[in-house]
């Protein structure tokens, strides 16, 4: 009885370790895949999921492809304004944290009103819970990320 519960145990840890894992050159390599790809081409890829997950119609399509277009220019903008900080070395202080995240919530909230005319009830509710586990999944990604990085300084 006891070797079968050792044998148990050395088959379940051996399959543990037989789980493929994605190298980190593979992660890379999707990135940079991405990073490639014209604003255009990210929109369209972003529309088209759209379109699958919740089954909009043409009219639909056309007003969340400008919305898409609108929130990218605006997500380009901030990147660069980021980047042109963190160059300078400037700290921003907490009136400026503020107002920056004041106007953030401003947009997110125009931006669920415009959504929320253009898509029925059932589509709005499926895009609003599409919205929170894409946020969930960002933030686990960001989190494995940043142990495994401290993983390998260690």
């Amino acid at each position: 009885m006891k070797k079968m519960i050792a044998v148990a145990l050395l088959l379940v840890g051996m399959t543990g370790f037989a789980q493929e894992k994605i190298s980190m050159e593979d992660k890379k390599s999707k990135r940079v895949a991405m990073e490639q790809m014209t604003p255009e081409q990210k929109n369209q890829l972003h529309l088209k999921k759209l379109t699958l997950e919740l089954d909009l119609s043409a009219s639909q399509q056309k007003e969340m492809a400008t919305i898409i277009a609108e929130q990218q220019t605006k997500r380009e903008a901030q990147k660069a304004q980021f980047i042109a900080q963190k160059k300078a070395d400037k700290k921003l202080t907490s009136d400026e944290i503020f107002v920056m995240k004041n106007k953030k919530l401003d947009e997110q909230i125009a931006m669920k009103e415009r959504v929320k005319k253009i898509l029925s009830p059932e589509q709005f509710e499926k895009w609003e819970k599409m919205k929170k586990t894409g946020v969930k999944k960002g933030m686990k990604k960001h989190f494995n990320k940043k142990t495994s990085e401290e993983k390998i300084k260690k």
